[in-house]
């Protein structure tokens, strides 16, 4: 059969690929058949886990992904979903999410004991923490919970939470501890989060920490703790100006005791707010009159404020007090609360001084010896920063440095 070419017009065969006459195509090359895409889905290995399609329902994400719990008598595996999310869009979704299961599979064995659950909840709970106290505060806390570690998590009830909270002991070097108060409200809190964990897990059917407030005996007994504090007797303070060449950091104490700072502003004085000239340093937290608060640097601790300050340019420090004692590490130096309240029991101890003592005290004894010396009750407030109520004083009157030096050293 004949046809017209669209080009030249001219009668070619209809069988022609091109114009015998002016080389037009007339039919498309034929390319190779593309190969077909292969849609089969990636094989999980034995004991991955399993992934089913819901059919027969309009779901948004139909494709369910389990984890193995363990097999039956006849060698099949046992499932359950996987948590936090179990079903997903698509098959490779749950493929992935099997996947990221498995680099780090957590148990969701009904046999899991307390302890295996608190060390899976605290590798994930410790990622959240921005400092090491608070991971100490944790591992403390947990230490009290001995009697229950190898009880399965699932089996745990209040009372025996409550009962490590009233009876827990742990050993610390050799001598059997019992919670404080202070203790009691983290082990409460401790238990909480690591069970709310276990639920969302499914690990147990019930978060029983939950169940039960923290008594108010031991809400009064913590609050007792924070209100009594004590000043040093005057043997008690003499042992520690007889002895502050030798032990360290019975300097700090004095420092404290004659200038009035809580435990936590000591490490946070910086250098540049130490003025060794005018015998002054700054520094404060906590209210907004004790914040940045300039006191006066008494007499008696001039000698311990200038030596630590040399030490501190020496070691290329910002603060004014640092951690030195066997340490050689720069992120170790700083001095925290908890490092003053493990050198202040250490000093106590060894000095023989009242075991009842606590780390805030120095500050007690500052305010008690100002007012058994007669400095001006507004100075004494001026200089722990507390509040100033009285208008006349706090809007009208104007005080300098010269009068708060003059009012420190009546102190003796």
């Amino acid at each position: 059969m004949l046809v017209k070419c669209p080009e030249c017009e001219l009668q070619v065969s209809s069988n022609a690929a091109t114009c015998p006459h002016c080389g037009y195509p007339l039919k498309p090359t034929r390319n190779s058949r593309p190969r077909a895409t292969s849609n089969k889905r990636r094989r999980l290995p034995n004991g991955f886990g399993q992934i089913s399609e819901i059919k027969g329902r309009n779901l948004r994400k139909p494709f369910r992904a389990m984890v193995p719990i363990g097999k039956t008598e006849s060698g099949r595996f046992l499932c359950k979903p996987l948590k936090p999310e179990s079903y997903f869009a698509t098959y490779n979704d749950a493929y992935l999410a099997l996947t990221e299961y498995n680099k780090n599979p957590y148990d969701l064995s009904d046999d899991m004991t307390v302890k295996e659950l608190y060390e899976k909840w605290s590798e994930e709970y410790f990622k959240t923490l921005n400092s090491t106290s608070g991971i100490r505060t944790v591992t403390s806390a947990w230490t009290y919970f001995s009697d229950i570690y190898h009880m399965r998590a699932r089996d745990v009830r209040a009372r025996h939470i409550k009962g490590c909270m009233d009876e827990g002991t742990c050993v610390i070097k050799g001598e059997v501890h019992h919670p404080t108060a202070g203790t009691k409200a983290r082990m409460k809190s401790l238990a909480n989060l690591m069970f709310d964990y276990a639920l969302e897990y499914e690990i147990v059917d019930k978060n029983y920490a939950r169940t039960f407030n923290v008594s108010s005996d031991i809400i009064k007994e913590k609050e007792d703790a924070k209100r009594g504090h004590i000043p040093f007797t005057e043997e008690e303070l003499q042992k520690l100006w007889d002895n502050v060449d030798t032990m360290p950091y019975v300097n700090v104490v004095l420092i404290q005791c004659y200038s009035g700072w809580r435990p936590q502003e000591l490490g946070l004085i910086e250098l540049k707010n130490v003025d060794l000239e005018n015998w002054t340093f700054t520094g404060g937290m906590k209210t907004e009159a004790g914040i940045n608060r300039l006191v006066p640097i008494h007499t008696r601790i001039r000698p311990f404020v200038k030596k630590l300050y040399d030490e501190a340019v020496g070691i290329g420090s910002e603060y004014l007090i640092n951690c030195t004692d066997g340490t050689t590490h720069r992120s170790s130096i700083k001095f925290t609360y908890d490092k003053y309240r493990h050198r202040f029991d250490t000093i106590c101890a060894a000095l023989q001084i009242n075991p009842e003592h606590r780390p805030h005290d120095g500050r007690k004894q500052f305010i008690t010896m100002a007012k058994n010396a007669g400095v001006d009750e507004y100075a004494i407030k001026y200089m722990v920063g507390h509040a100033i109520t009285d208008i006349t004083e706090k809007v009208y009157t104007e005080r300098n440095m010269q009068w708060l030096q003059t009012e420190i050293e009546k102190i003796r």
